[in-house]
């Protein structure tokens, strides 16, 4: 199966690298749709990490304040399968997502991931998420920063094979990878 689509659904990956404008895009993408938007947050908020919340604040100030937020640092899949055809799911980001889940240990971590799949093909929203590229620099040496790139780069590369549209957004500016690129082979393994 390349595509996830049922009915008029549209299920799109932004991703590109920090601060690239992958999160506006998709914000402009969702705001296209003329449904009512969920943006689903996975960040976990740490009071004492002033940076860090800094970094949230100016995410909220770009939404609309129409737009429901949900907080979900873990359990995505659930929300994604009960979305209605009327909703928009804007899920930023899941390298936040990832590094969340990041101690599961490896077949729970397949689990959740393939529960994530099933709650795309499932849905009758249109979903949006957005997903950092992180594997363009040198291999971690340690073992988690290794684990994290590698799981990342994977449900990405899954996501992206069966996704409508997926867009790299790098240096401010936006590619069409369904209309530039061509899928491998076994992209899905």
């Amino acid at each position: 199966m390349n595509s996830i689509q049922t009915n008029s659904k549209q299920i799109t990956l932004v991703t590109g690298a920090a601060r690239s404008g992958k999160s506006e895009w998709a914000e402009m993408l969702a705001g296209q749709t003329g449904k009512a938007i969920i943006y689903i947050a996975t960040a976990l908020v740490d009071p004492s990490d002033r940076e860090w919340q800094a970094r949230i604040a100016r995410h909220q100030q770009r939404r609309p304040s129409h737009w429901q937020t949900l907080s979900l640092p873990t359990e995505i899949a659930p929300t994604i399968t009960k979305a209605l055809a009327s909703h928009c799911l804007l899920i930023d980001s899941l390298g936040t997502w990832v590094a969340n889940l990041l101690d599961l240990e490896e077949s729970l971590w397949q689990k959740t991931t393939d529960n994530l799949i099933t709650s795309l093909e499932l849905t009758a929203a249109d979903v949006i998420l957005v997903g950092e590229e992180t594997g363009w620099g040198v291999v971690p040496a340690y073992e988690s920063g290794r684990i994290f790139r590698d799981r990342l780069g994977y449900l990405l590369r899954q996501i992206g094979s069966r996704a409508d549209a997926v867009y790299l957004v790098a240096g401010g500016h936006v590619l069409d990878l369904k209309a530039l690129g061509q899928p491998l082979r076994n992209s899905e393994i």
